[in-house]
């Protein structure tokens, strides 16, 4: 039996994810140091941690509700408009679902019919061209530039729109470049979107680790994008909760309602402990995002900064927890570079074409790591380049 010949075609020509390749062989080398994985260095924080006990302790370990929690999807909605200015209703607005990228499926399955085109900014996170295809969905890749920031513009949205557009992925702030899309940027693209009857996806799981004086800003604050727009976030970030698998979605009551019946079947519920953590995380958790933001900042500062010295030019990433430099000057492909950099300094670092094609000249390093971790890394990939 050719066990290959009967999968379905579209999972099988699927890529494997390129990010965890060079981490798993780090992994297995003494003193290497991997700058691979995009998870948080901290513990979640033990006030969260505690809650989740406390709630195995009292017997709270049955299903929820498909949609979540009251309580969790009540918090969920008082924290975005707390911070964010954006307004849903807990009980037909919220989903609460198994980590974000859950939420992401979700949407797509629900919205997209074959042939239906995705417009997907790249460089960026690995899942939306998978997710898409497996919806029969056509994935259309959107290139950003280093000359504007890694921002996407409304001419570059513009001229990927056609007939059959039926979504746009927007993930900003953005993996694996930490761009940042401020309010004057979403206004201009919003401008472009209200010609059309685009659906808007917003990934914003990294919104709380935004840099500099401007907070973030959600597409879906900006007129005329909040009906259109499902926002998508989690706890896996801002809140170190990343092994507790809990995300969330936000939109249209129809949206949601189409959401929860595919995660009713296909899931259940998301975890009962995690859920009971993340309410305490919303109410409590204020304080434990800008400790880790300002030391976040801090390892950005030193990374960013360390690489240019070097000369490998790197962009000033504004948010998330990466550093994105181009590699061009030492003349060779971001493959190449990583897997040489890995045997030859044991240090583990993305290519960027894990990301996209666009990502090619470029390598994805996270500063979720320890400064001293980071200094010395810098000091391998130095000392690598300078050999090359």
């Amino acid at each position: 039996m050719d066990m290959r010949a009967l999968l379905n075609p579209v999972v099988r020509e699927i890529p494997p994810s390129g990010i965890r390749r060079f981490f798993d062989i780090a992994a297995e080398m003494e003193d290497a140091i991997s700058l691979g994985v995009g998870e948080p260095d901290f513990v979640t924080p033990w006030h969260i941690r505690n809650e989740g006990i406390y709630s195995l302790e009292k017997g709270k370990t049955y299903y929820t509700s498909n949609a979540g929690l009251k309580e969790l999807r009540v918090a969920i909605c008082a924290y975005l408009e707390r911070r964010f200015g954006l307004k849903y209703d807990p009980l037909s607005q919220t989903l609460v679902t198994v980590g974000g990228s859950e939420a992401i499926d979700l949407f797509v399955r629900s919205v997209i019919k074959p042939g239906d085109e995705v417009l997907i900014p790249e460089p960026s996170f690995v899942c939306y061209r998978p997710i898409a295809a497996l919806a029969g969905g056509v994935p259309v890749p959107i290139v950003t530039k280093a000359e504007n920031h890694f921002r996407l513009t409304p001419d570059e949205l513009r001229a990927a729109i056609t007939p059959r557009t039926k979504v746009l992925v927007l993930p900003f702030p953005n993996n694996p470049t930490g761009a940042v899309m401020r309010k004057e940027h979403l206004e201009a693209l919003a401008d472009v979107l209200k010609e059309t009857d685009i659906l808007v996806l917003a990934d914003e799981i990294y919104a709380e680790l935004t840099y500099g004086n401007e907070k973030h800003i959600s597409i879906a604050a900006i007129d005329g994008m909040y009906e259109r727009t499902v926002l998508v976030s989690g706890f896996s970030k801002a809140y170190a909760m990343t092994g507790w698998r809990l995300g969330y979605a936000c939109g249209h009551p129809e949206l949601i309602k189409a959401m929860t019946k595919v995660h009713q079947f296909a899931i259940m519920s998301a975890p009962t402990t995690a859920q009971y953590a993340a309410i305490e995380a919303l109410q409590n958790g204020d304080d434990d995002i800008a400790m880790m933001r300002d030391e976040y900042d801090r390892r950005r500062r030193v990374m960013v900064k360390g690489f240019n010295d070097m000369g490998l030019a790197c962009f000033n990433p504004e948010g998330a927890f990466y550093t994105f430099p181009c590699i061009k000057s030492t003349g060779m492909d971001s493959n190449a570079f990583c897997e040489a950099l890995l045997y030859d300094k044991k240090v583990a670092v993305v290519p960027g074409t894990a990301f996209g094609d666009s990502g090619e000249g470029f390598i994805r390093c996270s500063y979720a790591y320890s400064v001293e971790s980071i200094n010395l890394a810098l000091e391998r990939i130095e000392a690598f380049v300078k050999h090359r």
